[in-house]
């Protein structure tokens, strides 16, 4: 009796012992499914739908971004406002000027990048940064035309930009890059194009993908001095 008793509370110690463990392990697992829910819900959030207008745009709303003698007058451009996805996942509207003939490609590559959850940091017109693409590089800031020259060692030359056919995204994420330094200087982080993050472009991705179904070209292809922010119409 006395060993048959000692069997049965052992067998008790075993079962409540195994039950604990079992209690562990279904808590556990019940906390993984609670975060990965969370974490991949995220994703899955409904948003509003894409929005976008476009409106004519006047000599003063354009700013220090043009003056007289540069190639397209304030008629040939046009204002867009674009509905995109912020890196904390929200939808917002921005704005963005570019010539009239882009018009429809614009709208449909951001259209694309808002389907597919491409984030942006902002959008607005580089009117914002007196014309300062510097300022608006450092603040992150998606922008299309601007009357500067381009960046280049030779002759000066307008760049596509102030023909409003040239668009940058994510310069912070998508830094231009001469002689090893990443302009702008946050952008120092993601010259390593193998370590994709988000708001980055790549071969393949979603931004460039987007982008390269309109005919557009990327900057990035450039060897000696790769422009990853940069998309233009003619390739320049």
């Amino acid at each position: 009796m006395y060993s048959v008793a000692m069997s049965d509370i052992s067998l008790r110690t075993t079962n409540r012992q195994t039950r604990s463990v079992r209690i562990a392990l279904c808590a556990a697992i019940l906390a993984g499914s609670a975060l990965f829910g969370v974490s991949s819900g995220a994703s899955n959030v409904v948003l509003p739908p894409f929005t976008s207008s476009v409106a004519s745009v006047s000599a003063g709303q354009l700013g220090e971004t043009w003056r007289p003698g540069c190639p397209v007058g304030p008629s040939q451009l046009r204002l867009l406002h674009l509905r995109y996805l912020g890196f904390d996942g929200r939808s917002r509207v921005g704005t963005m000027v570019v010539n009239a003939t882009v018009v429809a490609s614009v709208v449909r590559v951001f259209a694309t990048l808002y389907a597919k959850r491409f984030p942006l940091h902002s959008m607005v017109p580089e009117s914002n940064f007196q014309g300062q693409d510097p300022a608006s590089m450092a603040a992150d800031n998606t922008s299309g035309f601007n009357c500067r020259y381009a960046v280049t060692t030779g002759p000066k030359q307008w760049s596509v930009h102030a023909y409003g056919e040239a668009i940058d995204v994510n310069p912070v994420q998508n830094p231009y890059v001469f002689n090893g330094v990443a302009q702008p200087v946050a952008g120092k982080a993601y010259i390593d194009r193998s370590d994709v993050r988000a708001g980055m472009a790549e071969v393949g991705g979603v931004l460039n993908d987007a982008f390269a179904s309109v005919g557009w070209f990327w900057g990035g292809r450039w060897n000696a001095s790769p422009d990853y922010q940069h998309f233009s119409s003619t390739g320049g």
